[in-house]
């Protein structure tokens, strides 16, 4: 399991020791806030021989890394990578990490206000399948995050009764990042609204996921009627099919083709979607999308190219 030394990772640490289930800790120094980050690896390394317990650790320049990239999802790329390596090297059955029902609120509301649909409200997944790690030779573990319905305030009080410690990371409190401004100014707002807030977004989420589903089945049935042989590294897709479905479920079958071949997905924007459903449609003849990806009506069919 991946463990920070926060006070989340530090309790799921606990609790999955105390139940006697085997485990090999990972830990990730991203080299960011100097002394700290040692102090943070220190505290893992002593907590697990505590404990009884193997530690790996990777220590990275994540800022070098990132080299002008989001530096928030070159540090979450770098640290799910290495716990995919290790789950494979030691044999693991799964990941597991310490994701709270405070993250979860925080996510959806994050995804909220930069823009989302109902793919963004479905937050963090309690659990993802064995391609969680795709292009990571030998990754193919499950993750978990068995902590997701447990509040923060749960956490520190299950900590406190324990006596156990924990690192708390001075980056969670700068407002320059959008998700601590969720975190300890757009939240704390709606607790006047609703004390229950994020009880309220977390089944917010699991309808949104439960409502997902539903249109991806729905969606894959669609692409399943709508496509046809591939022609020289071209997809084709029956025109007529596509039209005869709601925009929003030629929406989600189109993404399913995004995702299937591998193209920026995250890059499309809800803008660019529109603009793929009105090709579909009939109402535009072509458009370029990120990636290289070419879309055009022609006649009968719809056809996808992406430039190598």
């Amino acid at each position: 399991m991946g463990v920070s030394g926060g006070a989340d990772s530090v309790a799921l640490l606990r609790a999955l020791r105390s139940a006697d289930v085997t485990l090999v800790v990972a830990h990730v120094n991203h080299r960011l806030r100097g002394a700290e980050s040692d102090g943070d690896e220190a505290f893992v390394r002593e907590l697990c021989a505590g404990l009884g317990l193997e530690c790996r650790v990777l220590s990275a320049d994540v800022a070098a890394l990132a080299a002008g990239d989001n530096l928030e999802s070159t540090a979450r790329r770098v640290r799910y990578e290495f716990f995919a390596r290790v789950a494979g090297a030691v044999g693991a059955g799964w990941v597991a990490t310490a994701h709270t029902a405070d993250d979860q609120a925080e996510t959806v509301l994050h995804r909220l206000i930069r823009g989302t649909g109902i793919q963004g409200l479905r937050g963090i997944a309690a659990e993802r399948p064995n391609d969680a790690f795709p292009g990571v030779k030998d990754g193919g573990r499950p993750l978990v995050r068995p902590l997701l319905a447990v509040t923060r305030a749960d956490v520190v009080t299950y900590l406190n009764e324990l006596g156990q410690p924990f690192r708390t990371d001075s980056s969670n409190a700068d407002p320059k990042f959008t998700r601590n401004r969720v975190r300890h100014e757009l939240l704390p707002l709606l607790r006047t609204f609703n004390p229950e807030i994020v009880g309220a977004l977390a089944h917010l989420a699991e309808h949104a996921n439960e409502a997902h589903d539903i249109v991806i089945a729905a969606a894959a049935d669609l692409l399943s009627r709508a496509e046809r042989p591939p022609a020289a590294g071209t997809l084709i897709l029956d025109a007529a099919t596509l039209r005869s479905a709601s925009p929003g479920l030629a929406r989600a079958a189109l993404r399913l083709v995004w995702e299937r071949e591998g193209w920026p997905v995250s890059d499309m924007t809800f803008a660019a979607w529109e603009r793929a459903v009105s090709v579909a449609g009939g109402s535009a003849s072509a458009c370029d999308f990120p990636g290289g990806v070419r879309m055009r009506g022609a006649g009968k069919v719809v056809q996808l190219t992406r430039r190598a």
